[in-house]
């Protein structure tokens, strides 16, 4: 599975970090996304989708939703 997420969509609320530190970090500059790593294992499956499902402004897509190139 992919992740992709929307940058100007996101307002920092850091949750995709506490659920999955693997794959999202945040830019020091502003609090915003950044994808660690797009292809997801599948064992972290289930904490990705917890990451997007929690996110406040929906800027994160996996899965189906995401496109094939970010």
């Amino acid at each position: 599975m992919r992740i992709e997420v929307d940058k100007d969509r996101c307002i920092g609320s850091g949750n995709c970090v506490e659920m999955a530190p693997r794959y999202f970090d945040q830019r020091d500059s502003d609090g915003v996304v950044e994808v660690l790593e797009q292809e997801v294992s599948l064992d972290d499956e289930s904490s990705v989708r917890e990451a997007a499902d929690i996110c406040p402004v929906a800027a994160i897509l996996f899965g189906a939703d995401a496109r094939t190139s970010v």
